[in-house]
């Protein structure tokens, strides 16, 4: 019985370990999506948080700074301010009046402090318009 013992203690301490992790690792890695009103309703709660925000790239608001590039996110006349200083290159689509989702956190200053930027150009996807008249199937 004690050769059980002495194997299962370690066994048990491994696994214990791993799910400590692994549970650590999901919290930290989460993220809710708010839109700009509900991230406004939040108030301080906000800034314990990652949260992911989305919106319209105000016109004329993306300016560079070194390596952040701030910029203002419209919805519904609401606008926040936004700061990205993440690694990764900002995406092709990424521009005035662009779709876009910010992940990060909001500081105490009413700034969001993004760590990760995706855009989406809704024009690009839109079938294009065509000039051929339509056929008749009748004649």
């Amino acid at each position: 019985m004690n050769k059980y013992i002495k194997f299962g203690l370690p066994i048990a301490a491994i696994l214990g370990t791993l799910g400590w992790l692994a549970a650590g690792g999901i919290s930290d890695t989460k993220t809710y999506y708010k839109s700009i009103a509900e991230l406004n309703q939040m108030g301080p709660q906000a800034q314990d948080k990652r949260l992911r925000v989305g919106g319209d790239v105000a016109p004329n608001s993306i300016t560079r700074e070194g390596r952040d590039v701030k910029f203002v996110l419209m919805q519904d006349q609401l606008r926040l301010p936004v700061v990205y200083s993440g690694i990764d290159p900002l995406p092709d689509t990424f521009k005035d009046g662009a779709q876009a989702l910010a992940d990060g956190k909001l500081g105490t200053d009413g700034v969001f402090r993004a760590s990760k930027i995706q855009a989406k150009c809704a024009s690009k996807y839109e079938a294009a318009p065509s000039s051929a008249k339509p056929v008749n199937p009748n004649s």
